[in-house]
């Protein structure tokens, strides 16, 4: 590593320094409000985020973990480390230095100190969550999948060990919102804020849509999710609709292919 590059641990004493994924401001930005308040809740859980800071070019990444029976995806993960997300460079030349893999390794070790089983993910080659490259590339391997696109990977220390895998409801939670547009979303993750509020409005007075918006107040909540994402779920009549966040316009076109305009 560069000397310019240190990687720290953020607490709930100086997280609002730093900022996350890209909010800084925690008066302009209830995403990062929002975040830290979630944040120190789970921090005496376990919860760790890990940053790459440039004396330079200042926060530049992150990797997120915690227990994996805190996790926030619909995953059994007890006795793993759970990372939620992972991502590098705001600025590209911080990009394919290494760094992100130098994170996920200090989990690795984190999770060795505590004795747990391993190391667990879940990725897709999508939006909004990490590829499974990287950790194919630290040892991980695929133990399940779910549709569409979702990959759960592990970094097993034991290979007696029980994979962790998906919830076998996912499905059947799906049957819990067959009426109107349902948001699903929890505050760990800063983009389940922006464009929400706007969705609702147009689900409401554009198409008519009996419309509820769901937050997700803990990780037993987020583990009932139909959708793999965890944190974000667009459901309309029983039909997962989006797996992540999306702008009102994306929200606008899917429902143009899906109903008629009303208003």
């Amino acid at each position: 590593m560069e000397t310019d590059i240190k990687i720290i641990d953020f607490t709930p004493e100086n997280i609002a320094d730093y900022g996350v994924c890209g909010y800084k401001d925690v008066h302009k930005h209830k995403e990062l409000r929002e975040k830290i308040e979630w944040f120190s809740k789970y921090y005496p859980k376990g919860l760790r985020i890990k940053a790459v800071v440039s004396n330079e070019g200042g926060y530049q990444g992150m990797l997120e973990y915690l227990p994996g029976e805190y996790a926030h995806r619909p995953v059994n993960a007890s006795g793993y480390m759970f990372i939620h997300c992972v991502f590098m460079g705001f600025k590209k030349e911080f990009k394919g230095k290494g760094y992100g893999s130098s994170l996920i390794s200090a989990c690795i070790d984190d999770a060795r100190k505590q004795k747990l089983k391993g190391v667990a993910v879940v990725t897709r080659k999508g939006s909004f969550m990490a590829k499974p490259d990287i950790f194919l590339k630290n040892g991980f391997e695929v133990v399940d999948v779910i549709k569409p696109d979702f990959q759960l990977l592990a970094l097993k220390f034991d290979q007696e060990s029980e994979d962790p895998s998906f919830k076998a409801e996912m499905q059947e939670n799906l049957k819990n919102y067959q009426e109107g547009l349902t948001i699903l979303r929890s505050f760990q993750c800063p983009y389940t804020e922006k464009n929400v509020n706007a969705i609702v409005k147009t689900a409401r007075e554009k198409f008519k849509l009996s419309t509820r918006l769901v937050n997700l107040e803990d990780a037993e909540a987020a583990q009932n999710n139909p959708c793999a994402f965890g944190t974000f779920c667009l459901i309309l009549n029983g039909e997962i609709i989006s797996y992540h966040p999306i702008s009102n316009t994306r929200f606008e076109n899917i429902m143009k292919q899906k109903i008629p305009s009303k208003g």
